[in-house]
């Protein structure tokens, strides 16, 4: 990643999401944005618990990233100026084709993760604070089980983004929880399919947040708030929309105008 010239208000740093990057979406949505504005964006690509992390020091000028939670947590102190909505797409449970838990075609989640855990079969999470690892989290916790607790025998973590963690499951055929996006994108399934998919609680919201200047006076903030209202406009949004691989749309631009 080339660093940023100092006061260089033509250039930004964006802390980016894997799944962002896995996906194929920052390859036609920054050259485009660029396009229009002449603002480059150097990517910092990292889960969204180490993107946060970036933000809060003020190492980047904004993030782009899926866990709502932590995002107004973030917002409401005071690390943020502004968050908007931007997109979302879903998550999916993939895993063998044989499916040794029976969840094939299940629309609850949390009941597919439980028949996981009762028939103890390989499991494969992310295991790096990133939105990913926090939703598989949340289901996990509203099938009764204690994330904490889960055996090591047969629930392994990668500590690793999205696309190395789907290969370490295609390695072992498991079970692991991944959005439509980077599944899509996805070259190295080998037997695993998906399997669950239309739960409600697998809505993957995406949101854009800058940095607080008063809180990092060094900040690009005049050229990172082009940024966010360039990708909730009508074009940013209509580029998002497009954006397909293999025909299929892997994001769903939601950007709603505040009063």
């Amino acid at each position: 990643m080339a660093a940023s010239p100092a006061g260089d208000a033509k250039r930004i740093k964006l802390a980016v999401t894997t799944t962002v990057e896995n996906s194929g979406l920052a390859e036609v949505l920054l050259p485009a944005f660029t396009g229009k504005t002449g603002i480059h964006v150097d990517l910092v690509v990292a889960g969204t618990g180490a993107a946060l992390k970036f933000a809060q020091r003020g190492d980047v000028d904004a993030v782009l990233v899926h866990a709502r939670t932590q995002e107004l947590a973030f917002l409401a102190d005071g690390h943020a100026s502004e968050r908007r909505d931007v997109m979302y797409n879903h998550f999916i449970i993939a895993g063998p084709g044989d499916d040794p838990a029976g969840i094939r075609g299940m629309k609850d989640a949390a009941s597919a993760f439980l028949h996981i855990r009762e028939t103890r079969t390989q499991f494969v999470s992310r295991g790096d604070d990133s939105g990913t690892h926090a939703k598989e989290k949340s289901l996990w916790m509203a099938a009764g089980v204690i994330p904490g607790d889960l055996e090591t025998s047969w629930y392994r973590q990668t500590g690793a983004g999205m696309g190395a963690t789907l290969n370490v499951a295609s390695g072992l055929g498991a079970y692991v929880l991944v959005d439509e996006a980077t599944w899509s994108a996805f070259a190295n399934k080998q037997a695993l399919e998906a399997l669950v998919s239309g739960d409600k609680r697998l809505v993957n919201q995406y949101g854009i947040l800058l940095v607080n200047p008063e809180r990092h006076p060094h900040v690009q903030i005049a050229s990172a708030q082009s940024f966010m209202d360039w990708i909730t406009s009508t074009e940013g949004q209509s580029v998002i929309r497009r954006y397909r691989v293999n025909g299929q749309q892997l994001f769903f631009p939601n950007y709603v105008p505040g009063p």
